[in-house]
């Protein structure tokens, strides 16, 4: 579940314009003739990569496992917490080495980045602390619908382009690509949604108020595409009014087989619960394609 992240991350590499590669592979970053700039900033990106990935995502992956594991005992009971595999010790354990670890690294990283105050610890401080409140009490956002689902999908979407862009550029991080990532996690929402069609017993068993449960599968479905489409619609006519029609054109491309897959026959609206999987795999690549192409635009024009 954390190869999503490592995207995120060189999506906000991307839009750093600041990522130095010979062949400038992150949209209009400065290309270079010194080997060690390329060797430092591949490195720079993989340490960003596995702080958001490995450590911070598995960190809120296992302690959404432990505080699921009455709920995936009904729905999952082979997973290791509800099977028994692993012990409420390990699991305690390996909760907080992921953490300290993670906001550790955070703050080494911003050191490597030469950031004036500590903005990668800072994401991570804030990703950990929203991590928390999906999946435990009192807050469980995952209890609420739409609390739940934007949670989940800003954290795929926004923190790590967010950690990628400030590991290379913390200064040139505009509020509208701020107010840009948080749009597009709405796309994130919709994602979530496919998750939940195949949790919808259990969540309903267990009070989970998830989409799918407090609107029904048939409604759900509509919600589900209606956010992954007209948000990547936003963003598209958003780039074509800031002047970048060749991304935006790029983007209206991406868009267009991902609603083929909804809508045609074995696709997701035709049955979301045996299609999900189906789905998720012939559309996402080009959900996150779209993701990058945004990130390139957001590197190659230059905000007021």
């Amino acid at each position: 579940t954390w190869v999503p992240l490592i995207w995120g991350v060189a999506c906000g590499a991307a839009a750093s314009g600041n990522y130095h590669a010979i062949w400038n592979m992150f949209g209009d970053a400065p290309t270079t003739d010194s080997w060690s700039e390329v060797t430092e900033d591949t490195f720079k990106a993989m340490g960003a990569m596995f702080l958001s990935g490995p450590l911070l995502t598995g960190f809120t992956q296992t302690i959404n496992d432990w505080y699921d594991r009455d709920l995936d005992a009904i729905n999952e009971p082979y997973r290791p917490i509800p099977s028994g595999a692993i012990s409420q010790t390990e699991v305690i354990s390996q909760i907080w080495f992921l953490l300290l670890a993670g906001l550790g690294l955070s703050l080494k990283l911003d050191q490597w980045a030469g950031n004036d105050w500590p903005v990668i610890f800072s994401i991570a401080v804030f990703g950990s602390l929203v991590s928390y409140g999906y999946s435990a009490p009192p807050l469980k956002f995952k209890q609420e619908g739409w609390q739940g689902t934007y949670a989940l999908g800003a954290s795929y979407i926004a923190l790590p382009w967010w950690c990628g862009h400030a590991m290379f550029n913390a200064g040139s991080i505009s509020p509208q690509e701020i107010v840009l990532t948080v749009l597009y996690s709405l796309a994130g929402v919709g994602i979530a949604i496919v998750n939940d069609f195949k949790s919808v017993e259990g969540d309903r068993e267990l009070g989970m108020n998830s989409l799918p449960v407090a609107f029904g599968i048939d409604t759900a479905k509509y919600i589900c595409v209606g956010t992954i489409d007209f948000t990547q619609l936003g963003v598209a006519y958003y780039l074509y009014s800031i002047g970048e029609l060749q991304y935006a054109l790029i983007l209206m491309g991406l868009i267009v087989p991902q609603m083929f897959f909804q809508f045609a026959p074995g696709g997701l609206i035709e049955d979301p619960v045996a299609n999900d999987v189906s789905y998720q795999g012939k559309a996402q690549p080009f959900l996150v394609f779209g993701i990058l192409t945004t990130a390139l635009a957001v590197g190659h024009h230059a905000f007021n």
